[in-house]
């Protein structure tokens, strides 16, 4: 992920880490970080490793879940720092046994 343009269409495949759920009263999206690495979290790692996908207009996606292996496709954008897909298309390649 390392590889991500700051902005264009990119194609990656990675591991769920994060997701995040908002509450009612908030905005409706829902909130995943991808990453590409086998010890997802290392803190020196700047985020180079890590795509935020963001879907506008869901409070969930079916499937989506911390250790979920995925393959994403969309337009990048960097946004707070960090590469950023709203809406991709995304397939569930199965999930991590840990």
């Amino acid at each position: 992920m390392n590889e991500l343009p700051r902005r264009g269409r990119a194609v990656c495949s990675g591991v769920i880490d994060a997701v995040t759920i908002r509450p009612a009263s908030s905005s409706l999206e829902f909130t995943a970080i991808l990453t590409d690495r086998e010890f997802h979290r290392t803190p020196d790692d700047g985020g180079s490793h890590r795509l935020r996908l963001v879907w506008l207009g869901r409070r969930r996606v079916p499937g989506i879940e911390v250790g979920t292996r995925l393959r994403v496709e969309g337009m990048v954008s960097l946004r707070d720092g960090l590469p950023t897909m709203f809406n991709p298309r995304y397939e569930i390649i199965g999930t991590q046994e840990g």
